[in-house]
């Protein structure tokens, strides 16, 4: 029988759990999706492969778990920054600043990982990545009056992702970023 290392058999699975998911993690942000495979998540923490497939079916559920993880933390920082009394303009602005800081967060190589990865459509359907980060700018601009704010929240979004693909290829942060908040304003009319 396996040794836990822990104080019980709930607490080891769960340490295990998160175990292969930061090993995930790392290997999506250093060597990209071709990268991540069960045997590699298993090897990085000690792991047989067919030990990996007790706590994910595949390598598209390590993917789902990973967007399942990371997608409740931006949105509570999308919300934190939308929530605060202040005006349109500043509370959209902010918005912004926290999506284009997601580029250089390791969570940002999940998101990548995602849209080229070719994931189950019950995983695709469990994730609705971006309708739940558009959220919290669709609410304020409701709460702002905007005659249309789903469709304005999604052009806003537009916006941002053409910000982030720019700041993930390595232009210049400072323009990328300032003219993206300037454009992002303006279209939202705020």
């Amino acid at each position: 029988m396996p040794r836990i290392s822990a104080a019980t058999v709930a607490d080891h699975r769960a340490g295990r759990h998160a175990a292969l998911l930061a090993a995930a993690l790392e290997i999506l942000v250093a060597e990209g999706p071709a990268g991540l495979t069960p045997a590699a998540v298993g090897a990085r923490v000690g792991l047989a492969r067919s030990s990996v497939y007790r706590y994910f079916s595949s390598t598209a559920g390590i993917l789902a778990q990973l967007v399942e993880d990371a997608v409740p933390r931006w949105r509570a920082r999308l919300e934190g920054v939308t929530s605060v009394p202040g005006g349109l303009r500043e509370r959209v602005r902010e918005f912004g600043v926290v999506t284009l800081s997601f580029v250089a967060s390791p969570d940002y190589a999940v998101l990548r990982a995602v849209v080229s990865a070719e994931l189950p459509p019950a995983c695709r359907v469990r994730l609705e990545l971006h309708e739940t980060m558009i959220a919290p700018l669709r609410d304020v601009l409701a709460e702002a009056g905007h005659e249309h704010p789903d469709l304005v929240a999604h052009l806003g979004w537009s916006i941002l992702g053409e910000g982030r693909r720019r700041l993930a290829a390595g232009a210049d942060p400072e323009v990328v970023r300032e003219t993206t908040l300037d454009v992002l304003c303006r279209a939202m009319a705020v």
